[in-house]
């Protein structure tokens, strides 16, 4: 070991930026992976945060229904949870004077059950509120602080375009829709949401359809072949093939995962490929120690030395190289990381066995790129060694 750390320190400069071509490989597969993970969880956190899950019904052919009736024959299945009716529009909200982009859904007094609604302050929608027409409303957090800096908003009034007119609806709640992650990225193209009663919506718009039925499944069913099973039995019911269609909102949910997977993957083959290119300077750093300590090679071969003995001794200087680059890319990494999610807002998540992995990778890629140097080392002949 001390002869091996004596070979590679006596060239400093050389060995230095050897050292650095394996941080800088090993500290970008760290970050890829480390901000990969903590976006990948803020995302499912935002999407969670947005109400999305379960699956939805929607209408394929307005020769069809999607009422009252066509909700409470979903209801009755043994498979189902809950459903509720679902309104949604993208409209246009004023607060204060002032014009902002929302997403107006229309839910009844179940909603909480059905989709992901934390309550902040104030009340649900409540049937109450769905059989009396009431314009009442539930907005987002995002909304309330931008318009007027706190949460606690309930009980002011809010003009929503809505159909072909538009009217004041008093805000009875403040929902929490995630982190406002996804706002603050995206900016406008996120719009805010806001919830009203569905009889109100559908007397705005002028219709008795639903736009879309939201369906619980049970957690012992699966989602795919139950929403598969509504559709079957709606459009026999209906006697209209193909009327129609469900969404899969958690395959949804999972494809944007999945999306981010592949960035990741692509980015972490990037990192990888720096790790071989600096496992070419490993091998260019033990070639010329071979060549510079060829009399010292010669001399222990002459002395008795085994090619075994030699083999092990340039192998070891390569690994020895290597860790000390890997552990020092491994903590710049983490730095870097780190530095990069709390510019983001986001919440660090490191993988212990994932830099493990990597630290053992780079590890095997100095060995791999040391054995050709350390085999040169071993089949020099000891008599044309001592006589360079």
């Amino acid at each position: 070991m001390i002869r091996a750390l004596r070979g590679l320190f006596g060239k400093k400069g050389r060995t230095f930026l050897t050292l650095c071509g394996i941080a800088v490989g090993v500290a970008s597969v760290i970050v890829i992976n480390s901000i990969s993970e903590c976006g990948r969880n803020a995302l499912t956190s935002e999407i969670d945060g947005l109400g999305i899950g379960g699956i939805t019904v929607s209408l394929k052919k307005q020769s069809a229904r999607l009422c009252e009736s066509e909700l409470n024959v979903i209801k009755s299945l043994s498979y189902v949870e809950n459903a509720m009716p679902v309104m949604f529009e993208a409209t246009d909200a004023y607060i204060r004077d002032r014009k902002s982009s929302i997403y107006l859904w229309g839910i009844d007094r179940t909603a909480k059950d059905v989709i992901s609604l934390e309550l902040l302050k104030g009340r649900f929608i409540n049937s109450g509120d769905i059989s009396s027409n009431a314009r009442k409303c539930m907005i987002d957090r995002t909304l309330a602080q931008s318009y007027y800096g706190t949460e606690n908003v309930v009980g002011k009034k809010i003009l929503i375009n809505s159909g072909s007119s538009g009217a004041e609806y008093e805000i009875v709640g403040v929902i929490k829709t995630g982190s406002g992650i996804l706002q603050s990225v995206m900016g406008s193209y996120i719009p805010n949401f806001v919830y009203v009663p569905y009889t109100v919506m559908q007397n705005n718009i002028g219709t008795a359809n639903f736009s879309q039925i939201a369906v619980k499944i049970k957690k012992s069913y699966d989602e795919e072949t139950a929403g598969k099973n509504i559709i079957k039995m709606m459009e026999r019911n209906a006697n209209i093939q193909g009327a129609y269609s469900f969404t899969n909102m958690a395959q949804q949910k999972e494809n944007i995962t999945n999306i981010v997977n592949i960035f990741s993957a692509v980015l972490t083959a990037v990192g990888i490929i720096s790790l071989f290119v600096a496992g070419l300077s490993i091998m260019n750093v033990m070639l010329s120690a071979v060549t510079e300590r060829t009399r010292e090679i010669g001399i222990k071969k002459a002395l008795g030395a085994t090619r075994g003995v030699i083999v092990k001794e340039f192998l070891l200087e390569a690994v020895i190289l290597t860790v000390i680059g890997a552990l020092t890319g491994i903590l710049i990494g983490i730095i870097i990381s780190l530095a990069g999610v709390s510019a983001l807002g986001l919440t660090p998540a490191f993988q212990i066995d994932r830099m493990i992995e990597i630290l053992i990778f780079s590890v095997g890629v100095g060995a791999i790129f040391g054995i050709y140097p350390a085999f040169k080392a071993s089949n020099l002949k000891p008599v044309e060694a001592l006589r360079r």
